[in-house]
C-alpha cells in the first residue's frame, strides 16, 4: 500500500512538473500566435482621411504625428500595448512628442478643440478626444487608447539620469521599469519601483504603486520628490512639496486628471543585489500556502517580538492558477528580501523561520540576483498579446476570509470548465498591504493613513485568455467572483473600502476607496488646475473624479 501511495505520489509531481512546464511554453506560444491571427488593424483598405484635429496637430508637429496609411509605423504603435483589446482600438492618430516643447504644442491643439466642442455641444458634454500612454500595461480597453481619436504616446520621454550624489533619479514618464533598473543596477542604486520589467513607469507611479521596497519606504508614489507635467493650459509647471504641493499631493494617487507627467524625480538608495524567486507547488497544497501567508503577514500585527515583520521582506504573493487547456491547478509564491543576505545561498532568517521554509514544493528558483533578473521574472510569468482582464478588492487578514477568496476562485472553475474558453489562465493572487506602508514616506490622498492599524490583503484576479468572443464571459465571471469575496467579507465584518488603482476593472470606483474627504480634494485640485474640464471629459481613460462643472 505504501509503495502504491508513493508511486501515485511520484505520478502527480511529475504531471504537475510537465503542466506547469507547458504551461510556461503554452503562454510563449500564444504569444507568437498572436501576432499570425488576421491583422485587427486593416490597414490595407478603406483607410480613412485624416480629421480636422489630426491635420491640425500635423500642422503644428509635423513630424510627430502617425496617421494609419503610415502603415508600418501605425501598426508598431498598436502592437506596443500589453493586452490585445488595447491593440484593437484604433485611433485617428498618435501623436510622438519627442520634447516637452512639443507636448505643450499638442496640449495647447487639444485644448482648442475641446473648447470648440464645448460651444457645440451646449448644455451636452464633449466626447473625449484623446488618451494618454505611457507603458500601455493596462488591461482595461481604452485606458491608454480611443477609439477615432488621438493618442499621446510619452515612448520618447524615456531619460534615466541619476544624480550626482545618488540620492535621487529623474526618470522620463514614457520609460519601463527595465529601463529604470538597468541603469541603476550598474550604480548599486535602487529606488522604489515596479515589480515587472515591461509595466510603464508612468501609470504604476500615479496609481499610487507597489514596490519589493515598499516595507521600507513606503509606496511608489509616496516616494516622489517633484513631478514635472504639462497642465491643460499647454504651460509646463513643476509639483513638489515646496511648489504647487496641492498639485504634488493629488499626484501620489490621482492619475491623468490633473495634466500630463513627463518625468518624476525619485528618491534613490544604495541596493546591490536582492534575493528573489518563486515556490512552485501542486494545488494539493493550497490549504498551507493559505495558512502560511495568513502566519506571515499576521507578524505584522502579533506584537510577538520573535516573529516582527522583516522590513526587508516583501511578499509572500501567493498565486493560485487554473489552465484551461491543460486542465490543471498550480501554485506558484513569490518571495523577495530586499537586502541581499551575507550567505547568498541561504534562505533570510524570517523566510526561513516561516511556514513557507517548511513548505514542501516541486522546486524554487529563489536566489540572489539583480532587480533586473527579479522584475523579469516577474514579466516572463505574463506576457503580452494575450486578453486581459484584472479585477480587485480588499480584505483583512483573515484566515476564513482569505479562504472564502480561494473558494471563490474554485467555484468559478467549475462554471469555466462547462465553457471552453481558449487558451484560459485563472489566476487569484493575494498580497499584503501593510497600512505602515501607507504611512511611510510623503502622504497621499490613497486614505489608508489613518482608517486602519490591521494588515491588510489586496485580493486580484489576473486573467488571459486567447479569442474575443469570450471577453464578456470572462469579464461576468470574474465580477461574480469579486461580488461573492465582498459578500463573505461584509458578513465577516472583514472588508476594506480600498481597492488598489492599478488592478481595478473598468466597473470598478477605486476614488471611493480613498474615502470622501480624499476623494474631495482630488476633486478641488483638478477644478484648480484644470478648470474647464479637459482631463475630466477630454482626455479618456483611467477613471474619473465626478467634477461636476459649477462646484465651489
Amino acid at each position: 500500500m505504501a509503495s502504491q501511495l508513493l508511486s501515485a505520489s511520484a505520478v502527480t509531481t511529475l504531471l504537475i512538473i510537465i503542466s506547469i512546464f507547458l504551461m510556461r511554453r503554452l503562454r510563449t506560444s500564444q504569444t507568437l500566435q498572436a501576432v499570425k491571427e488576421p491583422d485587427p488593424l486593416n490597414l490595407t483598405s478603406g483607410l480613412p482621411e485624416p480629421t480636422i484635429l489630426g491635420k491640425r496637430l500635423t500642422s503644428a508637429l509635423p513630424d510627430s504625428v502617425i496617421f494609419p496609411h503610415d502603415a508600418a509605423a501605425f501598426k508598431q504603435s498598436m502592437n506596443s500595448y500589453w493586452a490585445q483589446q488595447e491593440c484593437e482600438v484604433i485611433p485617428a492618430c498618435v501623436v510622438r512628442p519627442c520634447d516637452v516643447q512639443q507636448l505643450c504644442t499638442a496640449v495647447t491643439v487639444l485644448k482648442r478643440e475641446y473648447d470648440e466642442q464645448r460651444k457645440q455641444a451646449g448644455e451636452k458634454k464633449a466626447e473625449g478626444l484623446f488618451a494618454i500612454r505611457s507603458g500601455g500595461h493596462s488591461p482595461v480597453s481604452g485606458a491608454a487608447s480611443i477609439k477615432g481619436g488621438v493618442v499621446i504616446d510619452l515612448g520618447l520621454f524615456c531619460e534615466v539620469t541619476p544624480s550626482e550624489d545618488g540620492s535621487s533619479v529623474t526618470i522620463g514618464a514614457g520609460a519601463k521599469w527595465m529601463d529604470v533598473s538597468k541603469v541603476l543596477d550598474e550604480k548599486g542604486l535602487a529606488v522604489v519601483g515596479g515589480r515587472n520589467s515591461a509595466v510603464g513607469v508612468g501609470g504604476l507611479t500615479l496609481g499610487g504603486g507597489l514596490s519589493f521596497f515598499s516595507p521600507s519606504f513606503g509606496l511608489v508614489c509616496s516616494n516622489i520628490i517633484s513631478y514635472e507635467l504639462v497642465i491643460a493650459s499647454g504651460c509646463i509647471t513643476t509639483a513638489s512639496a515646496s511648489t504647487n504641493p496641492d498639485l504634488w499631493r493629488a499626484l501620489k494617487g490621482g492619475p491623468n486628471n490633473f495634466g500630463i507627467v513627463t518625468r518624476f524625480t525619485a528618491r534613490s538608495f544604495p541596493s546591490t543585489k536582492i534575493w528573489s524567486g518563486f515556490l512552485y507547488m501542486p494545488a494539493s497544497q493550497a490549504t498551507k500556502v493559505l495558512a502560511a501567508f495568513h502566519e506571515f503577514v499576521n507578524r505584522a500585527d502579533s506584537g510577538d517580538s520573535s516573529t516582527t515583520y522583516d522590513d526587508h521582506a516583501a511578499g509572500p504573493i501567493a498565486c493560485f492558477s487554473y489552465i484551461q487547456k491543460l486542465g490543471v491547478q498550480a501554485i506558484a509564491v513569490n518571495l523577495v528580501y530586499t537586502k541581499c543576505p551575507e550567505k547568498g545561498k541561504k534562505w533570510p532568517a524570517c523566510w526561513r523561520t516561516s511556514s513557507f521554509g517548511s513548505l514542501w514544493h516541486l522546486w524554487s528558483t529563489c536566489k540572489v540576483r539583480t532587480l533586473t533578473s527579479a522584475t523579469d521574472e516577474m514579466n516572463a510569468l505574463n506576457p503580452p498579446g494575450r486578453r486581459q482582464v484584472f479585477a480587485t478588492t480588499t480584505i483583512k487578514n483573515d484566515p476564513a476570509t482569505l479562504a472564502a477568496a480561494y473558494a471563490a476562485y474554485r467555484d468559478a472553475i467549475t462554471s469555466i470548465r462547462r465553457v471552453n474558453v481558449k487558451g484560459l489562465v485563472w489566476t487569484l493572487v493575494l498580497q499584503p498591504l501593510l497600512p505602515d506602508w501607507a504611512r511611510k514616506g510623503d502622504t497621499n490622498p490613497l486614505g489608508l493613513h489613518d482608517c486602519t492599524h490591521e494588515p491588510l490583503v489586496i485580493v486580484s484576479f489576473t486573467v488571459n485568455w486567447a479569442e474575443r468572443r469570450d471577453d464578456e464571459l470572462v469579464k461576468t465571471t470574474t465580477g461574480r467572483a469579486v461580488e461573492q469575496i465582498d459578500a463573505v467579507a461584509m458578513a465577516n465584518k472583514t472588508g476594506h473600502r480600498y481597492r488598489y488603482f492599478n488592478y481595478c476593472a473598468k466597473w470598478q470606483r477605486p476614488f471611493e476607496g480613498y474615502g470622501r474627504e480624499n476623494w474631495r480634494f482630488l476633486q478641488g485640485v483638478s477644478r484648480r488646475y484644470d478648470p474647464d474640464g479637459l482631463f475630466q471629459r477630454g482626455c479618456v481613460g483611467g477613471f474619473k473624479l465626478d467634477v461636476v462643472d459649477g462646484e465651489a
